[in-house]
C-alpha cells in the first residue's frame, strides 16, 4: 500500500513526517470466509453465495492468531468473501483486539444496518473499508446486484453515525475510470476518513476480466486527479488519507509530480520513497485464505506456500526454500525486462509480480501495468513492452531461475 498523503505532508512540511518504519511482522489480510452475497466482476477470491467446505473453525482461527501475535504481526484485516456472513466474526474480532492487533474489516457494506454498525463499533474494529466501484449504475453493474450502491452507502453512513473510521475502496478499470471524480466527490461529501484507489490485479475474476484493466493513459489521468485532490486536502489541513495499491509505480509518479512542482524537495522525497521501498508482497504483506492456506498476498491464491493446519504461519512465512518467497524477499528482486533496468527500482521494488506471472508464467518478467514511459524511468532500448492479453487458461508459474536479465 502506498500512503500518498504521508508523502504529500512531507512536501507541505519538510521534515515533519516521521521516518518510514519497517514493521516487525507482516500485515495479514485474512479471508475468513469465501461466501459472499455478491459476485463482483473483479473478485480475486471468486466468491459466491453458498458455503465453501473446509474453512477454518473458530478454535483453529484463535490458535493461528496466537502464533501471529508471537510473530509480531501488527495488523489483521478480516476479509472474505463477505466477512459479516461468518457467524463468529465478532467473537474473532474481539479476540484479536484483546490480543493487541489493529483490526480492520473489509466488507462490501451491503449488510450493515444500524444494529450491525453498533456491533461493529462495540467490538472495537479500528477501521472499516467499503468498496464503491463508481456511481450508482456502474457500481451495481460491477457488483452484479441492483441496489448494491444504495446498500453500501447506507452501510457507510451507519458506520459513520456509530463513530467508526470508514474508508472507501475503488478498483480502477477502463470501464469505471470516468466515475472516479464522482467517487472522490462522495468521499468529500460524506466526510469519509480514507480513500483507497486499487489498481486492477490479475487474480480470480480480476484475471478473467483483465482486458478491462485501465490503459496507461487512463491510469495517468486517474493518478493526476488523485494527486490533485490529495494535495488540495493537504494544503488546507484536511487530514483525510489517500492511499493506492497494486501498482507501486505510483511512488515514482508522485516523485515526478514533486520534480515538476517542488524540484527543491525531489531529493528528500526520493530518499523517503526509497525507505518505503515499494512492493511488499511476501515481505510486509501476507494472506491467509479461508482454508488456512498462506499466500504471498491476496492476489496469489493460485500459489500456496503452506497450510496453517500443518505448520505455524511463522514458520511458513520465514521459509525461503520456496523459490518465489526467496525472490520476493531478496533485494533487489531477480527482475527481467524494463523492470530490471528501471532507475527507480529502489522506489518501486519491481511492482506487482503477479501480473507478469499471470501473463507469462514468469513472475520476474516486467510488470505490464507500469504506466511510466521508458524515458521517465531511464530505460533505453527496451524494445517491445509486455502487453496485456485476453484471459486464457492460466500458465504455470516458472521459478526455475533466479537470475535477473535485462
Amino acid at each position: 500500500m502506498f500512503r500518498v498523503s504521508q508523502f504529500m505532508r512531507e512536501v507541505r512540511d519538510p521534515g515533519s513526517a516521521p521516518a518510514v518504519r519497517k514493521p516487525a511482522g507482516p500485515v495479514v489480510i485474512w479471508n475468513l470466509i469465501r461466501r459472499c452475497n455478491l459476485t463482483c466482476r473483479h473478485c480475486y477470491s471468486i466468491s459466491a453465495d453458498h458455503d465453501f467446505p473446509g474453512e477454518l473453525r473458530t478454535q483453529e482461527v484463535l490458535h493461528v492468531m496466537e502464533d501471529l501475535r508471537r510473530f509480531h504481526v501488527p495488523v489483521l484485516i478480516l476479509s472474505g468473501g463477505e466477512p459479516l456472513l461468518r457467524a463468529d466474526i465478532f467473537e474473532l474480532a474481539a479476540a484479536a483486539k484483546a490480543m493487541g492487533f489493529y483490526v480492520g474489516l473489509s466488507t462490501n457494506g451491503t449488510l450493515i444496518d444500524g444494529g450491525m454498525a453498533d456491533r461493529i463499533g462495540a467490538v472495537g474494529f479500528d477501521y472499516v473499508g467499503i468498496s464503491i466501484d463508481g456511481a450508482r449504475a456502474t457500481h451495481d453493474r460491477f457488483r452484479r446486484l441492483a441496489g448494491a450502491y444504495d446498500a453500501a452507502l447506507r452501510g457507510m453512513r451507519q458506520c459513520r453515525a456509530a463513530g467508526i473510521k470508514v474508508g472507501v475502496r475503488f478498483t480502477l478499470t477502463q470501464e469505471n475510470a470516468h466515475d472516479l471524480p464522482s467517487v472522490l466527490g462522495l468521499v468529500t461529501d460524506e466526510g469519509i476518513d480514507k480513500f483507497y484507489l486499487s489498481h486492477l490485479n490479475y487474480a480470480g475474476r480480476g484475471n478473467v476480466n483483465r482486458r478491462h484493466d485501465a490503459f496507461h493513459a487512463t491510469t495517468r489521468r486517474a493518478m493526476d486527479l488523485l494527486l490533485e485532490r490529495c494535495w488540495d486536502d493537504c494544503r488546507r489541513g484536511i487530514e483525510r488519507e489517500f492511499v493506492t495499491g497494486n501498482n507501486d509505480a505510483d511512488g515514482v509518479y508522485l516523485l515526478l509530480w514533486v520534480r515538476r512542482n517542488f524540484p527543491h524537495l525531489e531529493a528528500r522525497v526520493r530518499e523517503r520513497l526509497a525507505e518505503w521501498g515499494g512492493n511488499a508482497s511476501g515481505v510486509n504483506i501476507a494472506n491467509i485464505d479461508n482454508l488456512g492456506i498462506v499466500h504471498p498476498d491476496t492476489m496469489w491464491w493460485h500459489y500456496p506456500l503452506g497450510s496453517v493446519r500443518e505448520r505455524p504461519f511463522s514458520e511458513i512465512w520465514a521459509d525461503v526454500s520456496d523459490p518465489l518467497m526467496a525472490g520476493l524477499k531478496s533485494r533487489p528482486r531477480p527482475l527481467k525486462g524494463r523492470c530490471a533496468a528501471c532507475t527507480y527500482l529502489d522506489v518501486c521494488g519491481g511492482n506487482t509480480r503477479v501480473r507478469a506471472a499471470q501473463l507469462t508464467g514468469d513472475p520476474w518478467q516486467e510488470d505490464p501495468a507500469c504506466y511510466l514511459d521508458d524515458d521517465e524511468i531511464g530505460v533505453t532500448g527496451s524494445g517491445r513492452r509486455l502487453q496485456v492479453t485476453p484471459y486464457s487458461r492460466q500458465k504455470s508459474v516458472v521459478l526455475a531461475t533466479t537470475e535477473g536479465t535485462p
